[in-house]
């Protein structure tokens, strides 16, 4: 069946709107920060495995900014749009290396980078006091074990990405083909 560019834009919208409330809620729960934007690049799939990364980075950007919009709490706001949003879409791109190993290190290199640069953007142009003095407080050797225990979260994020992509594939879209 054909999708028309108007089923593409629905399913979009309504996707996009899931991930903003699925932001808003981690918000509140206060533990969210990062659980939350992880579960909300779970939404970019159907649309990734559907209409291609196009789309899918065009379903990030607009989650980004009404994100940043509308999530009161910064921190988790920039870890979806900086960090972690468009990991889905690039991850596809960067599965294309053959050297597993410098398949990771790419992985890790983007997650790194990223998460440092989201932090140093945060501190230096947003400050946050609370999050300023945290900083402060932890010295450099606590930040350094919260940066590996991002890496063991971003290496367990990436085998949840395969694992959803595949139940999306193998259960999900058999019997979303049979609705449609």
């Amino acid at each position: 069946m054909r999708k028309t560019e108007s089923q593409k834009i629905a399913l979009c919208g309504v996707l996009g709107a899931l991930s903003v409330v699925l932001l808003l809620v981690g918000n509140i729960l206060q533990i969210g920060t990062y659980a939350a934007p992880m579960l909300a690049c779970f939404l970019l799939i159907p649309v990734l495995e559907e209409y291609g990364a196009r789309y899918a980075v065009m379903l990030y950007a607009v989650v980004s900014v009404l994100s940043v919009i509308l999530v009161p709490d910064k921190e988790l706001a920039l870890f979806y749009a900086l960090v972690l949003g468009y990991y889905p879409a690039l991850r596809v791109r960067l599965e294309g290396i053959r050297s597993s190993v410098l398949r990771w290190a790419a992985k890790f290199a983007c997650f790194n980078g990223a998460t440092v640069a989201m932090y140093a953007f945060l501190i230096v142009v947003i400050a946050p006091p609370e999050l300023v003095a945290e900083f402060a407080q932890e010295g450099i050797a606590m930040l350094a074990v919260l940066l590996a225990l991002g890496n063991l979260s971003f290496w367990l994020f990436d085998r949840a990405l395969i694992s959803v992509t595949r139940l999306y594939r193998l259960r999900i879209r058999p019997k979303l083909k049979k609705m449609f």
